[in-house]
């Protein structure tokens, strides 16, 4: 990985970067979290934080990835190593690596994670974070072995960024210890005991570097030395005495005792312990490295590289209609797969032999999903399938296709074979989707006619009940233009030649050169390099003429004559052009005339390929680029992360942009990328852009290679602008026989209109399956959530996909959430409920009486059984539960800022002055209306009451509470049970924090801390 050197960076902060990274840094600033704290999540962070230097969390977890897997290639199948090494692991493993890198990250991220200490190893939450760890395990261990992949290599991100952190959280490098710390993953191996919440672990430090800060018992002992962590903000509270997590981030710095422990990077402005970062980091690596190679060694070789799809060609998807008529569709899909599978074999490629699924359909019925990594299996379920008699019509068509989609890895392709129009049509948002969020390519081969002429022979196999509609194919037009697939109406004559497409596009190191969509004549252009081997255009439409012209002028009329460029296959609906070797490099045009809508793709053979994300700068928890799920929201600026895959190590390729394309191939926004040059097989390059189009665009990316010579790539999918998000607030693990809520928020950002929420689960788990309607006030947002009840039979690992669609009534603007769910083996519930502080207000005078003290409390239960009951145990105050409803309207302000706020409210941090101009430029601008909370009545709590019954307000999630006393009553005790029966004892004392006032006291000097760092940052940029 190649990052940004701080000559790049001043470089790339010219022009429109410079002025978008500036404002970034002011608003990191001014929007300063109050939320854990860890390695710097990405790239990006080192930044934002001037630490050039520093190690993340994506470089420590890609560099390991990468190690393993080429040791284990070398291992397994005598991989020679060399300097081009991770240029063969292939593009699905980029992606893969994207995958886990994304899951470490979006922990710092996401609501559910990013303020919770157990995630992070913050606050002494020790015990509570390594159970979390083992539970990761477990479930990336039994994900893994039940092919489940892509969710376990989401668990594997997440494991990956506890256990990094708790190298640089903790005082473990402080200890003097040389090695990783075993017992956090292996109950067998002696634990190193932990500091007492009454013991003091820091002595005070007024600096930014905090040199020898930890109280001696806590390095050495006697008798031995104690484990701590830092505390973070005040969340949860911190004891007088311990040690904060540290940097100007963090609230708590200024709470005795002062300073802070983390080694998080190499600035001290961030990191207290920044002259122990490398070596924090160096530990973290090797604990992430002995992961991967224990999980190798648990599920075995084999499986370990298919969890990573290391050297794996495209997967190949079938989903095939089975009624009387596709006689003669099943026999070219089968024809075709043979084909594939010899053309493989012959290869002799050193990879597995990749992901085979099939799904077939008819009416009423649909699947089962057949899926298999055996080539020769797959052969067997296509020689299986048979064409079943009768049928309406409309079929199950979209049902086949979410099914596929789920199954099959991201970035596949997938083609449906049918002659029938969907009968569910309801599925279209839910299909649109999967396809978004897997970024799968659909491509329809059609052999009815649009018009729907018929002879006598066809209208005898198939049976209607009424007229048919002329659109009836619309569906799935706009499903293949939407994924950059493509649609072929031909006949069964032809099928067999236009089912060539399958091979075409599932060859191995296949890239776009072009796509594009035209009504009518058009000529399009594309760009060969040295680096592209075989160049296959297909055309889907009906052509009257087309000219292909080489770039030295050569021109043929592909439609009337053989010539030197380039040899023509011609099928009914699919024209398919080879262009002869020798491929002359430069731009190509291609011109046509044509009789209706045509569909434009190249591909060509290179190991050079990039993915991308749009991204936003991240202010309320980590510095960093936060990636934005679902469609990114029209009108509003945003980063655009670029990674390229397939360089050598000699190659001395440089990118300097990438172009926003409209349906048609023409240009809408240039986008420039920070100037950096390659030098591995992964690099990933960062653009901003100012305004999102609202119409849909796929992207071409813009280079040269090192003599100067053009590159160009392309990614086909459109990318859906809108005006409607939804972010996933709480995705629980499942557990068969009992039901849990997702819990998520629609927001809008645009005028006060009426959307439509369409949930939908591949188990039918859902409780509710029915559409819901509300309405969203301008800039305003509401809270909804679904209930999934697990059956008592599954199985553990089984998966489940949650697909949530929104969509405004009143115009196109839709957006969509993916939630993978797992369902874990249930054992029993030993662990007790949580309770921790969220502020403490102590202003007691010196005649108690006079005064009284609160404090606010979070209860949680990290069990499967849930909250149960409470009781106040001692104390003469009184307790009031509030809880809020999950339905709500939030508006008047940044919607994502709302949710920080009512997670950490009443939290003091050290760089809350708000800049005005530096808000107008974030992802969210939302004014003046206010927000409005629906709460039910609250319920008291006082010492002489029996237990209060809380399962009915937990529900699964967590519930606050307020206790107020007398000053002169300055302690209580809570007793918090769950179903199981744990039990947690939680003391409340009146002076346990004195974070609120001692912001007050220090606020001048933390002011003044956030100007500095901001001059050095702009001195640093001009």
């Amino acid at each position: 990985m190649n990052f940004l050197s701080c000559a790049e960076c001043r470089e790339m902060g010219r022009g429109q970067v410079k002025v978008s990274l500036w404002i970034s840094l002011v608003t990191l600033l001014i929007h300063c979290p109050s939320i854990c704290w860890a390695f710097l999540p990405n790239f990006w962070s080192r930044v934002l934080t001037l630490s050039w230097d520093s190690y993340t969390h994506q470089y420590m977890t890609e560099q390991a990835l990468i190690n393993v897997t080429i040791e284990t290639l070398i291992s397994t199948h005598g991989y020679q190593q060399d300097a081009d090494s991770q240029t063969g692991l292939g593009r699905a493993f980029w992606q893969a690596v994207n995958e886990v890198v994304s899951a470490n990250a979006d922990m710092d991220f996401l609501s559910a994670t990013r303020s919770d200490p157990v995630y992070h190893f913050d606050s002494e939450r020790i015990e509570g974070a390594t159970e979390m760890l083992r539970e990761f395990w477990k479930q990336t261990v039994l994900l893994t072995q039940k092919k489940k992949y892509q969710a376990a290599r989401n668990s594997l991100g997440k494991l990956f960024h506890s256990l990094q952190d708790f190298y640089s959280h903790s005082n473990w490098v402080e200890m003097g210890q040389y090695t990783e710390y075993i017992h956090l993953l292996n109950p067998k191996e002696p634990p190193v005991p932990v500091a007492s919440e009454d013991t003091p672990t820091c002595a005070a430090c007024h600096r930014f570097s905090c040199y020898n800060n930890l109280l001696e018992e806590l390095v050495q002992g006697p008798p031995r030395p104690l484990l701590t962590t830092g505390y973070f903000s005040t969340y949860p509270a911190k004891p007088t005495g311990k040690c904060s997590h540290g940097g100007i981030l963090d609230s708590s710095r200024d709470q005795g005792a002062e300073g802070g422990i983390n080694k998080d990077s190499t600035s001290p402005l961030f990191s207290p312990h920044h002259y122990l970062h490398k070596e924090a980091a160096r530990l973290a690596t090797t604990a992430t490295l002995s992961v991967l190679r224990d999980l190798r060694h648990t599920v075995g070789p084999k499986s370990f590289l298919r969890l990573f799809s290391v050297q794996q060609p495209p997967s190949l998807v079938f989903v095939i209609d089975t009624t009387g008529s596709m006689f003669e569709e099943i026999t070219a899909a089968r024809m075709r797969v043979l084909s594939i599978i010899r053309a493989r074999a012959q290869s002799r490629s050193p990879g597995l032999p990749g992901t085979f699924v099939l799904v077939p359909f008819h009416d009423p019925g649909f699947g089962p999903v057949l899926e298999t990594d055996d080539p020769d299996q797959f052969q067997l379920f296509m020689e299986d399938l048979t064409a079943l008699s009768g049928g309406d019509e409309p079929e199950m068509c979209l049902s086949a296709i979410e099914l596929a989609l789920i199954h099959s890895p991201p970035l596949s392709e997938i083609f449906v074979f049918t002659d029938a129009s969907p009968k569910d049509r309801h599925l279209y948002s839910t299909v649109k989707s999967l396809i978004l969020e897997k970024k799968s390519k659909v491509t329809f081969l059609l052999t009815e006619d649009q018009n729907s002429r018929m002879t006598l022979k066809d209208r005898r196999k198939r049976k209607r009940r009424k007229a048919l509609s002329p659109d009836r194919f619309s569906l799935y037009s706009s499903l293949s233009s939407i994924s950059g697939g493509m649609t072929i109406f031909t006949t069964n004559t032809d099928i067999q030649k236009a089912s060539a497409i399958v091979e075409d596009s599932t060859a191995t190191n296949k890239v776009t050169l072009l796509h594009a969509e035209s009504e009518a004549d058009s000529s399009h252009y594309f760009t060969v390099d040295r680096g592209v081997g075989g160049v296959t255009l297909h055309v889907a439409g009906k052509l009257s003429q087309c000219l292909l012209s080489s770039p030295t002028g050569v021109n043929q009329s592909l439609l009337s004559e053989a010539g030197p460029l380039a040899g023509l296959d011609h099928a009914e609906g699919l024209y398919r052009v080879n262009l002869l070797p020798p491929i002359e490099p430069g731009q190509w045009q291609l011109s046509v005339t044509a009789q209706g809508p045509i569909t434009f793709n190249v591909l060509g053979e290179s190991t050079l390929d990039f993915f991308y994300y749009f991204a936003v700068v991240e202010n309320e928890t980590h510095p960093g680029l936060r990636r934005v799920e679902g469609s990114p929201i029209a009108d509003v600026s945003a980063f655009l992360v670029v990674s390229v895959t397939g360089l050598s190590w000699n190659d001395e390729a440089t990118f300097s942009h990438v172009t926003l394309l409209s349906t048609n191939g023409e240009s809408l926004q240039k986008i420039l990328l920070n100037s950096s040059s390659s030098s591995g097989s992964s690099e990933e390059l960062v653009g901003h852009i100012n305004s999102i189009p609202r119409m849909p665009f796929s992207m071409r990316l813009s280079g040269r290679d090192g003599k100067g010579n053009e590159l160009e790539r392309v990614s086909s999918e459109m990318v859906q602008p809108t005006h409607v998000q939804i972010l996933v607030l709480s995705a629980p693990q499942l557990l068969a026989g009992h039901h849990s809520t997702v819990l998520f928020e629609v927001f809008n950002h645009g005028p006060a209109r009426w959307f439509t929420l369409i949930a939908k689960d591949d188990h039918g788990y859902l409780s509710d399956t029915k559409d819901s309607s509300f309405s969203i006030g301008e800039r305003g947002s509401v809270r909804r959530e679904v209930e999934l009840r697990i059956p008592l039979s599954t199985q553990s690992g089984q998966t489940v996909t949650l697909t949530l669609s929104v969509q405004a009534q009143d115009s196109p603007d839709s957006n969509y959430a993916v939630v993978h769910l797992t369902v874990l083996p249930e054992e029993p519930d030993m662990s007790p409920p949580s309770c921790s502080s969220l502020r403490v207000e102590s202003a007691c005078p010196p005649q108690c009486s006079l005064g009284n003290w609160s404090v606010s409390l979070a209860l949680k239960d990290r069990g499967h059984s849930g909250l149960a009951s409470m009781q106040l145990a001692k104390g003469q105050g009184t307790i009031t539960l509030l809880h809020q409803e999950t339905t709500r309207k939030t508006e008047g302000e940044n919607p994502l800022t709302q949710l920080h706020k009512e997670a950490t409210e009443g939290q003091a941090s050290p760089l809350m002055q708000l800049n005005k101009e530096a808000q107008e430029h974030q992802l969210h601008q939302h004014r003046g209306h206010g927000h409005q909370v629906h709460q039910s009545e609250p319920s008291t709590l006082v010492h002489s009451d029996p237990p209060l019954n809380i399962s009915q307000w937990a529900r699964g999630r967590h519930i606050t509470l307020h206790y107020t006393s007398n000053c002169c009553d300055p302690q209580a005790e809570l007793l918090i049970w769950d179903r199981a029966g744990n039990m947690r004892r939680c003391h409340l004392i009146a002076s346990q924090q004195r974070g609120l006032r001692e912001n007050k006291k220090n606020s001048a000097s933390s002011r003044t801390a956030g100007l500095v760092f901001p001059l050095v940052l702009f001195s640093l940029l001009i």
